[in-house]
């Protein structure tokens, strides 16, 4: 298996980015080739001063970078030899098995639909995050950022690709899938959530337990909450700013420690013909260590083949 990791995307690149990839080699099998894309002198100015041996390693060396405030379709375009270009040609042309950075996000996004493109039969691809629960599990919400905007069929897609990103990654057997809304009742709600509920119901695609409320997104009685990307943004937000209260408090608390970010790393894209994952602007060296044993885990699970299955 051949994962390879945007060395110049994120806030904290290369030191971050490079000092992860170290960690996350620590960790990996024998099987499991990381390779470094970004700038060759600066990467290998970190391996060294590491004491890592540059030969564990696969560098292509990349001369541009696709910052944060760049357009994510111009530059993707324009900038032929950024990181993330460079990426997602070697994920196209399978050198690569996995292409992860935590870099800009919409050219990731706008790279895995000009490059490895949609699965057929996927309206939209989505992105997801962890929720974690009282009793030790994780529930998983998508949308949650890049389909502001959704139609009933896309959200029923987002029900069916989180209910299979819950088992095979996560190991949730017959995942429950909840549609999230302001009510539990089948007629409460907006125009989407009727219309989404109406065609959820009979569904034998997922496992739909109808809908549920913000107060269940952390219960232990649902696995998959599906809702568009900006109800999903505005939610994983704000959970991130409660665990940045808590600890601006000086507050410890096992199960709150549970939503740093960085224990989790990142998110696949879900719905496009390859793996692809997406980590945070702000990454340091730890999450990119987890986002890219999360890669690991996806690429394992076999993701994009059996989403296609799923949809032909």
């Amino acid at each position: 298996m051949r994962i390879g990791i945007d060395i110049m995307g994120g806030d904290y690149a290369p030191e971050a980015t490079t000092l992860g990839a170290i960690e996350a080699n620590k960790e990996l099998s024998d099987e499991v080739r990381l390779v470094l894309i970004g700038e060759k002198a600066r990467i290998i100015e970190i391996l060294k001063r590491e004491t890592e041996n540059i030969a564990d390693y696969d560098i292509v060396n990349t001369t541009e970078i696709i910052a944060m405030s760049d357009h994510p379709t111009r530059a993707f375009n324009q900038k032929q030899n950024s990181s993330i270009t460079i990426g997602f040609d070697l994920l196209k042309k399978k050198k690569i098995d996995a292409f992860a950075s935590a870099g800009n996000s919409g050219a990731m996004l706008v790279g895995a639909m000009y490059t490895v493109r949609t699965i057929s039969g996927i309206i939209r691809p989505c992105i997801t995050s962890v929720m974690p629960r009282e009793d030790g599990g994780v529930g998983i919400i998508l949308d949650v950022g890049i389909n502001a905007d959704c139609k009933p069929d896309v959200l029923y897609q987002f029900a069916i690709l989180g209910s299979l990103y819950a088992e095979y990654v996560h190991g949730i057997e017959n995942p429950r899938v909840g549609l999230l809304n302001i009510g539990e009742e089948e007629e409460k709600g907006n125009l989407l959530t009727q219309a989404t509920h109406e065609i959820m119901k009979d569904s034998t695609d997922f496992n739909f337990i109808g809908n549920i409320e913000g107060r269940d997104l952390f219960s232990d009685e649902v696995d998959v909450m599906v809702c568009d990307g900006f109800t999903g943004n505005v939610v994983l937000k704000e959970a991130e700013a409660f665990y940045a209260l808590i600890r601006r408090r000086g507050l410890s608390d096992e199960y709150f420690d549970r939503f740093n970010y960085e224990n989790y790393g990142g998110t696949p894209v879900l719905g496009i013909n390859s793996n692809v994952v997406i980590g945070h602007g702000i990454s340091n060296a730890t999450a990119i260590k987890n986002m890219l044993l999360l890669t690991k885990e996806v690429v394992e699970a076999k993701l994009p083949v059996r989403i296609n299955e799923a949809f032909n």
